[in-house]
């Protein structure tokens, strides 16, 4: 039997750690892309680039920390290290955003569906395009090949990022 005090420490501690779970705040706004707004792995200019972006807001942070391509927001938010409570995480509707110059129509990126495998390139190569929709995910699909996965089925392996620069000629 565990002794009063350390059963207490013990239920603190669990109430602590699923507070830092919470889910995304939908009061923390996305925030549009600007001419000079860079991407936080590799400090590319994100309106030079074609493909979805994404957008995620640290709890303490001001600011929404850029990724150029929904890979690499993938590869940050499913690294085992990391732990820092996150407010908010948005990406881009491909149905409604020009994919060579994508800008606006911001979205909750875990209630997204993404095409993985399709001919269709970001910045950084081959891309997870984002779709609020599941039928224009499907439709995207049907067009540029692929395969439609919601949020939680995109896997680490998925969002690996040592193949980027490997790609660039078939942009």
């Amino acid at each position: 039997m565990i002794p009063r005090r350390q059963f207490l420490l013990l239920a603190g501690a669990t109430l602590v750690l699923s507070a830092c779970e919470r889910q995304p705040d939908q009061t923390i706004a996305a925030v549009e892309i600007e001419a000079d707004s860079t991407c936080d792995l590799d400090g590319m200019l994100l309106a030079d680039y074609p493909g979805p972006k994404a957008q995620i807001h640290y709890q303490g942070d001001a600011q929404p920390h850029w990724f150029c391509d929904t890979v690499e927001m993938f590869s940050a938010l499913l690294k085992p290290e990391q732990t820092r409570p996150i407010l908010a995480v948005y990406v881009q509707d491909m149905a409604k955003a020009d994919w060579d110059q994508p800008r606006g129509h911001w979205f909750d990126a875990r209630k997204g569906f993404y095409v993985q495998g399709s001919k269709r390139h970001g910045s950084m190569g081959p891309t997870l395009a984002s779709f609020t929709r599941e039928a224009d995910a499907q439709a995207f699909a049907g067009q540029f090949g692929g395969r439609v996965l919601k949020f939680a089925e995109v896997t680490p392996d998925m969002a690996d990022l040592s193949g980027g620069a490997q790609h660039d000629g078939r942009m």
